[in-house]
């Protein structure tokens, strides 16, 4: 008998998401202290809420637990770069090649491109850019595929957050944005994943030129 998940309590879960959204919009930076106290005492909520979303969000790779340190933002370096978006040139292009064959709608795609077009912040805008990089995979057909593209999404907002504070470079992602979802529009789904994977690769040589670029190529992600 399959056992269903818990719900997360409705405190946890707004504790949850406002500490994803002040790291993942650069307010609490990687390396940062996160003091249960003092967590508890911003949100008006007790200590147990704080510490189960401290615990949910460290499962996610967002922050670390050192029984000498506490808890911390994760830090981001060109090694957590290389991980991160490893996964992602080895299955991204893979999903939205899949996506585009079997005629999935892409209706999610396009206004979260319009979003982002029209967004007014970088947390806006970041929220948005996520949102349409969802949009391209999670129709591929495959929901155990979605669901491992999921699992590092956060991982790399934060990588990409950081990048961002350091050198903005978000006019040239949404050219690159555009082009892709109008390949994949057009039915030519290879050339969508092709642009797909060089705009993965192309930001980790620009934001962590000292990382290794990961050497999946696109036909061992056609093999």
């Amino acid at each position: 008998m399959t056992s269903v998940p818990t719900p997360i309590p409705s405190r946890t879960q707004f504790v949850l998401e406002e500490i994803k959204r002040r790291i993942l919009t650069g307010r609490l930076t990687p390396g940062q202290a996160l003091v249960e106290a003092e967590l508890a005492a911003q949100f008006g909520v007790s200590k147990t809420p704080v510490r189960e979303a401290l615990k949910t969000l460290a499962g996610t790779g967002l922050v670390v637990m050192s029984q000498y340190k506490g808890v911390t933002v994760r830090m981001v370096d060109a090694d957590m770069a290389r991980e991160v978006y490893d996964v992602r040139l080895l299955l991204e292009p893979e999903a939205l090649r899949r996506a585009v064959r079997r005629g999935a709608s892409l209706d999610a795609a396009q206004d979260a491109l319009t979003r982002a077009d029209d967004a007014t912040d970088t947390a806006e805008r970041s929220l948005a850019n996520r949102e349409f990089h969802r949009a391209l995979y999670l129709p591929c057909g495959n929901p155990l595929l979605g669901r491992m593209l999921d699992e590092v999404r956060d991982q790399a907002a934060l990588v990409s957050a950081v990048a961002w504070a350091a050198s903005p470079s978000w006019k040239r992602e949404a050219g690159e944005h555009r082009e892709i979802l109008r390949l994949a529009l057009d039915g030519d789904a290879d050339g969508a994943a092709r642009a797909l994977h060089e705009h993965i690769a192309s930001f980790v040589r620009r934001a962590f030129p000292e990382a290794t670029e990961p050497q999946a190529t696109e036909e061992e992600g056609q093999a």
